[in-house]
């Protein structure tokens, strides 16, 4: 089959890769003009790194494996740890921090050049049942057997098949975050920092590198502020925190920050129309909060891969399109909700995260944390069921 895919990140190139391996012709549509090598660090759980070692993308030497999650309360009092040694034994793939661009750039290696076309801004998508055209807004018009949109958040496929109704809306939460040399050394372990504001994450990407988030309910003040002003706000706001969340505020200039409000599609979810599918943050914007963003598109890949293993070009994909949506429907949905539960900012659920109401979580049994945490990525994933573990 010919297949069209708009957005070159990483759920984009990951189809790209996917689709070329099994025997298809394949076009990327990137409105930028180059491959993005900008951006912070994220987080993937087995199951992402799972799907890309299906993929053969080559990870050694990238990013930082994870050995462990070390909960704690605001004040620095030991909470959980999940033991990421464990979930590596149990699915068979590690949980690992890495860049953005390194990930894109791994993801790439061995894909040919001359499968992207940069600058290409999505303008018009028509299916007359045969073939899909997409109009770019230079003019130039491309055709296939089969439209994939990869193009995020602000999908120009999405709202070309279904209209506005399925935009991504603020949930009021947001994230500051910054990619910045190791204030510390972490080693190989993520940190977590839960209070009555909200949570600090400080976790290894590689390199010398820490990735840095802070999840908190968006104040006005907070959206309007300049990068000077909002770090001294930050740094007032969690000033009575654990050292290691003052000594990284402390570290940190202007420059370091970005802030990311959360978004999510409003349900029920619709993952394709005819000859045109979404997959990634076209079809399940999510909160960063679970750190499960790229690990679900990546699952989106997998699954598309196999409803449409064995299809030729003179097939409808129609119908394996809508067998893919519902294959990945429950578990989107419940890594979305999962995330925008994920940390309470504002309201009666932050006593749960107050000194007094933590030090009761440290009387939990040894390696229950642990088993949450595999029960809770077993839950959100197509790939790692129970049959194909």
């Amino acid at each position: 089959m010919r297949v069209l895919i708009v957005g070159a990140g990483i759920t984009g190139t990951a189809a790209a890769k996917g689709f070329l391996a099994a025997g298809h012709e394949v076009t990327v549509l990137e409105r930028a003009p180059a491959l993005r090598d900008t951006g912070c660090a994220i987080v993937l759980w087995p199951n992402g790194t799972t799907v890309l070692g299906d993929l053969g993308v080559r990870l050694n030497g990238a990013g930082e494996r994870i050995e462990a999650l070390d909960a704690h309360s605001s004040r620095g009092r030991p909470v959980m740890s999940v033991d990421t040694v464990r979930l590596e034994e149990r699915f068979g793939a590690p949980t690992l921090g890495i860049t953005r661009p390194t990930l894109l750039a791994r993801l790439v290696e061995d894909l040919p050049e001359e499968i992207f076309r940069f600058g290409a801004h999505c303008a018009h998508v028509h299916d007359d049942g045969r073939v899909v055209r997409v109009a770019t807004e230079d003019g130039a018009e491309y055709s296939a057997d089969l439209l994939i949109g990869a193009d995020g958040v602000n999908s120009r496929v999405r709202t070309a098949l279904f209209g506005s109704a399925l935009t991504a809306r603020p949930t009021g939460v947001a994230t500051w975050q910054g990619l910045v040399d190791a204030p510390f050394d972490l080693g190989s372990r993520a940190l977590m920092f839960l209070g009555r504001e909200g949570g600090v994450g400080i976790n290894p990407a590689g390199g010398g590198k820490v990735n840095w988030l802070i999840d908190f309910r968006l104040r006005q003040e907070d959206g309007q502020a300049g990068p000077g002003e909002a770090l001294t706000l930050l740094r007032n706001r969690y000033r009575s925190w654990a050292p290691p969340v003052t000594r990284l505020l402390d570290a940190l200039t202007g420059r370091d920050l970005a802030l990311f409000p959360h978004r999510r599609h409003p349900a029920p979810l619709r993952w394709s129309s005819g000859r045109c599918a979404l997959i990634g943050d076209a079809v399940h914007t999510m909160p960063p909060i679970l750190a499960q963003g790229a690990g679900q598109g990546l699952e989106d890949v997998a699954a598309l891969l196999r409803a449409l293993d064995g299809l030729g070009a003179d097939d409808d994909p129609a119908a394996a399109l809508r067998a893919y949506g519902r294959s990945r429907d429950r578990q989107a949905v419940k890594a979305a909700d999962a995330a925008t539960r994920g940390i309470a900012t504002s309201g009666p659920r932050t006593l749960l995260q107050s000194e007094a109401a933590l030090r009761a979580a440290v009387l939990m049994p040894r390696g229950t944390a642990t088993r949450m945490f595999e029960r809770t990525i077993s839950g959100v994933s197509t790939r790692l069921s129970p049959s194909r573990v």
